[in-house]
C-alpha cells in the first residue's frame, strides 16, 4: 500500500474546500497558493473528482469548484480512490494470485490490513477532519495576520519543528 502525493494532495485540496466554503466556488488558484500545491497539478487532481461527483465547478467569472455534497457525507477513502490510489497492501493487488497462481503466505495478512486501512479512510469524513483540532489550530494560525507586534506561527521547516515568526 502506497499514498503517493496525488491522494495526499487530493485529501488536502478536498479538506482546504470544506474549511473554506462560503456559498461561492473557490478557484483553484486559491488553493494552491494556501496549500503550496502546483495550480497545474490541481487541475489534473479535480478532473476525477469531478467525475467522481465529489466536487462542482462553475465556470466564468465567479467559477471555481465547491463540494458536491457535505463534509460530512464525503469520506477520504472516496477521495483517494476517485484519484485512482489503490488502498491495497497484498502484492497482487487482492487476486490472490501473488505466487504460483495462489494466494502467498501472508496474503490473509496483507488482506486484513487492507480492509482495515480501506475501512477507517471510509469512516472518516472531511467534516471529521474540519472539526480535529490540530486541522483548526493550523487554518487559525496561517490566517492571523502579522502586525503591531504580533506573532504568527509559520508553516513548519522540517516535520514536528514549528517556527515562529515576530510581527512587524
Amino acid at each position: 500500500m502506497r499514498l503517493t502525493t496525488k491522494g495526499r494532495y487530493a485529501v488536502t485540496a478536498m479538506l482546504d474546500l470544506a474549511i473554506h466554503a462560503s456559498g461561492k466556488p473557490t478557484v483553484l488558484a486559491d488553493i494552491a497558493h494556501r496549500q503550496g500545491i502546483s495550480l497545474s497539478y490541481l487541475e489534473q487532481i479535480f478532473a476525477p473528482l469531478r467525475k467522481r461527483a465529489l466536487v462542482t465547478s462553475a465556470r466564468g467569472p465567479g467559477g471555481g469548484y465547491r463540494l458536491a455534497r457535505s463534509p460530512s457525507a464525503i469520506f477520504i477513502g472516496e477521495v483517494i480512490e476517485a484519484v485512482d490510489e489503490q488502498l491495497e497492501a497484498t502484492r497482487c493487488g487482492g487476486g490472490r494470485d501473488c505466487q504460483d497462481r495462489g494466494a502467498c503466505l501472508t496474503h490473509q495478512l496483507w488482506q486484513d490490513l487492507s480492509d482495515h486501512v480501506r475501512g477507517y479512510l471510509h469512516g472518516v469524513s472531511l467534516s471529521d477532519l474540519v472539526e480535529h483540532q490540530a486541522v483548526r489550530d493550523r487554518v487559525q494560525a496561517r490566517s492571523r495576520p502579522v502586525g503591531s507586534g504580533g506573532t504568527r506561527v509559520l508553516p513548519p521547516a522540517r516535520p514536528g519543528l514549528m517556527r515562529v515568526a515576530a510581527g512587524a
